[in-house]
């Protein structure tokens, strides 16, 4: 059955239910047939014993007995299926209507038997006894009276035929309609399977109404829609991705291919090839450090990043790193400041990367004289840490997307310059979150901030 469909097994499932049903509902009625039949041939009978022992009582003799055999040929033949013997104590048959019936000898002679029944020659016979007094004789009178119920056999036969005719018809019929209904009730899963089998990059935007579809398959259809969401929404951003990529690629490469070209149109001397073979350098060295970001973000995403688990004080990173960009932003006139402290469980090098990324950011955009101000807080439940620095106001609408791969503010600056792709705050981001922290920005009043939030290293350390 395993390999039966699910709308063959709604079918026979309905089918069997049907069977089991109308089984049930027939051996019931079948009961209580038989048992309102049985009742009714024991009223009958106990109404005909009743009166003929109260005829029979009224004898006193033989010709007594004459006397009302009209009576009880009255009494008893208005029944054509009732039959009634009556024997002296020695067993002579003193009457017999219509004829005498070859009755078991244990029934004869046992008047507290209740009513009894026998079968014989094809026929179904139920019957009672009882002893009869009668005035001034010493002895009982037998009185015997037998009722052919044949023909509730033979009703009870068609009614058992019919029934199992009408079982079998039942059954092909309502796996007949079982098949229907199923069938009718799954078209939202061959239209979920039809979706998924035309699914293709031209039609994830494609989504399944849920109008017609039954509240039980709500979720389902609605749980599918959100999938198709997720992989047209990773779509999407895959294929800007590789259109960045080839976006940012194209620059070197061209340089490298013009610059190539040019020192080979004609004869140069040495200091020339070698010009041209250190600019080609400086363009190699941006290819390579744009296929390590990348390579960093693709195992982050599928989650291959572990990074080390060692106890390191923010403030000591924060502080190595000011002292590298000392000069950078001596030449610029910025001056660089950290305050607070906190310590969190991870990566060194990762945490310093991370950090690096937020302080070349931060210098790129500040403007000469200003303060780039580092500020870390620590409480029971975070480590954050903040570069905070002056500059033009980013809008609302660019804050999230500072974090996508290849995303610039400005358009202008496409291109970026020779050390940036477009790749240090997708990198940071990842670097977060692998240590189970989160980062995000805020930008008002021409302040602008990264905030990184990382679990106290007392929190992991206890997990």
């Amino acid at each position: 059955m395993k390999h039966l469909s699910l709308t063959a097994r709604m079918s026979l499932m309905f089918m069997f239910a049907v069977i089991a049903v109308l089984t049930v509902a027939g051996l019931s009625f079948n009961e209580l047939s038989r048992h309102h039949f049985m009742m009714l041939d024991q009223q009958t009978l106990d109404e005909k014993l009743e009166s003929t022992q109260q005829i029979l009582s009224n004898t006193r003799s033989h010709a007594d007995l004459e006397e009302v055999l009209p009576q009880l040929k009255a009494l008893l033949g208005a029944h054509h299926d009732l039959a009634a013997i009556i024997l002296a104590n020695d067993g002579t048959v003193l009457f017999a209507e219509p004829l005498p019936f070859n009755i078991p000898e244990k029934y004869r002679l046992n008047p507290d038997h209740g009513m009894w029944a026998w079968e014989e020659n094809g026929h179904m016979y139920r019957g009672m006894t009882a002893q009869v007094s009668t005035p001034d004789q010493p002895a009982f009178l037998t009185a015997l009276l037998i009722l052919d119920v044949t023909n509730h056999v033979h009703f009870f036969e068609t009614l058992q035929r019919w029934f199992w005719i009408g079982l079998v018809i039942s059954a092909l019929v309502s796996a007949a309609l079982g098949w229907v209904v199923a069938r009718s009730g799954l078209r939202p899963l061959r239209q979920v399977t039809h979706v998924a089998t035309s699914m293709s990059a031209r039609s994830l935007k494609e989504r399944i109404p849920l109008e017609p579809v039954p509240l039980e398959l709500q979720q389902l259809v609605t749980s599918f829609n959100a999938m198709l969401a997720r992989l047209d929404d990773a779509f999407v951003r895959l294929s800007n991705f590789s259109a960045d990529i080839a976006h940012e690629l194209r620059t070197p490469l061209s340089n490298l291919m013009t610059h190539t070209e040019v020192v080979l149109t004609q004869k140069r001397n040495l200091e020339a090839y070698e010009e041209n073979l250190y600019s080609n350098l400086d363009d190699l060295k941006r290819m390579s450090r744009m296929i390590d970001d990348m390579l960093f973000l693709a195992k982050s995403d599928n989650g291959l990043i572990i990074p080390e688990q060692s106890r390191i004080e923010l403030s000591e990173v924060a502080t190595k790193l000011i002292e590298y960009y000392h000069l950078l932003a001596d030449e610029q006139g910025i001056q660089l400041v950290v305050t607070g402290s906190g310590s969190v469980l991870g990566d060194k090098l990762m945490l310093d990367r991370a950090i690096s990324n937020l302080l070349s950011n931060a210098l790129r955009y500040t403007t000469a004289g200003k303060t780039i101000l580092v500020t870390i807080k620590s409480t029971a439940s975070a480590v954050t840490l903040i570069v905070e620095n002056p500059g033009e106001t980013i809008k609302p609408e660019h804050l999230d997307k500072l974090f996508d791969r290849f995303y610039r503010v400005d358009p202008a600056r496409r291109e970026g310059s020779p050390s940036n792709a477009g790749l240090g705050l997708a990198i940071t981001r990842s670097i977060v979150a692998a240590h189970n922290g989160k980062i995000w920005c805020t930008s008002s009043n021409g302040i602008t901030a990264f905030h990184m939030e990382f679990p106290p290293a007392t929190i992991l350390g206890a997990l």
